[in-house]
């Protein structure tokens, strides 16, 4: 039997009854790639069920404030992700005439949209003959034809996008993407693959040497960066906090924080102290004496944040200070997000 009849079998038999798959509304796809890209499928559902209730159509995505896109996005990371949907929906509505481009070549032009969202898109939403490459398909296609070249080495999407051609199914493209990509995530599986119930097992290079688990390669990552980050939790005497836009092209742009010192080294009191008045512009400000103000540390992608939270009282009113009400309707980043919680419980 051909690899794409087996891949097509497999999920028939077995795919999962996700929200997206009861549509081919370019829309919705388009919605459901962006978000499950960097995302775990489980995490992503409910955020992609809040963003459908609150964009039913593209239209309604382009009308709203890229605040109110930020925040329903919070806690999904990889926040250009949001702010490029933003704007493609803007420019769809605007130049397209709220419609999709039908085929690979007008999707991939679109910001934000890259070959595999373009392929997914032009074969899940219309059908069209183009090879869906993600990581659940590199590693499929890499232990079955055991190929040696690193999945991210800049030749590597050539090669892998060659090779799926060869391999899909012309006739049913859409169930033949989401089949092979939905056989990676839950058979073909990274550390723990189903090699004993395997449909692809006396065709497997990889199992047939026995290197299953030696397969995707892939070039060692690049060293990750630690950044001291000290945010100071300012609040005056009506209990309102200041909160400050990253505007620079850097992570998080365009959420809001804490005013922030960053640091080449974890800082004690008495530095930040020194700093506060230059920082905030408040003269009468002071920290708040904590015992215990442990570090946290953050993880992301390139890079790990060493992160405290200095609270500071200003006995003089914050001339931008936010309620904790409003704050609640702010885009923040989660490691915020999740302090601001801890600190409502101790100072509200």
């Amino acid at each position: 039997m051909l690899f794409s009849k087996k891949i097509l079998q497999w999920y028939s038999e077995n795919k999962r009854p996700l929200p997206w798959r009861n549509t081919n509304d370019p829309y919705r796809i388009w919605l459901s790639e962006i978000m499950l890209q960097q995302t775990k499928v489980a995490q992503g559902i409910p955020y992609y069920e809040k963003f459908v209730e609150s964009f039913p159509s593209i239209y309604d995505l382009a009308n709203a404030e890229e605040q109110e896109v930020l925040k329903l996005w919070q806690g999904l990371g990889y926040y250009s992700r949001a702010r490029n949907l933003h704007w493609t929906a803007q420019y769809i509505v605007d130049n397209l005439d709220g419609m999709f481009p039908e085929d690979y070549e007008g999707l991939i032009k679109l910001k934000g949209i890259g070959d595999y969202t373009a392929s997914a898109i032009a074969s899940i939403s219309f059908n069209k003959p183009e090879p869906v490459v993600d990581g659940n398909v590199y590693r499929v296609l890499s232990r079955f034809r055991a190929i040696d070249m690193p999945i991210n080495d800049s030749k590597a999407l050539g090669l892998y996008k060659g090779l799926a051609r060869e391999l899909m199914s012309t006739t049913d493209v859409r169930d033949y993407n989401q089949g092979i990509m939905e056989f990676g995530a839950l058979h073909c599986a990274p550390k723990k693959p189903k090699c004993g119930t395997c449909p692809l097992q006396n065709s497997c290079l990889a199992y047939q040497t026995n290197r299953v688990l030696d397969y995707p390669k892939k070039i060692r990552k690049n060293k990750i960066r630690t950044r001291y980050f000290n945010y100071l939790v300012v609040m005056d005497d009506n209990r309102n906090i200041l909160l400050n836009k990253r505007t620079k092209k850097d992570i998080w742009q365009n959420l809001y924080e804490f005013p922030l010192l960053e640091s080449e080294k974890e800082l004690e009191s008495a530095e930040v102290s020194k700093k506060l008045v230059d920082i905030l512009k408040v003269e009468e400000a002071e920290l708040v004496y904590e015992k215990k103000n442990k570090s946290i540390i953050h993880k992301l992608s390139h890079q790990n944040l060493n992160t405290k939270f200095w609270v500071v009282r200003s006995s003089e009113p914050l001339k931008d200070g936010i309620s904790m009400q409003e704050i609640e309707t702010y885009p923040v980043p989660v490691l915020i997000g999740d302090y601001l919680k801890t600190f409502k419980n101790l100072y509200f």
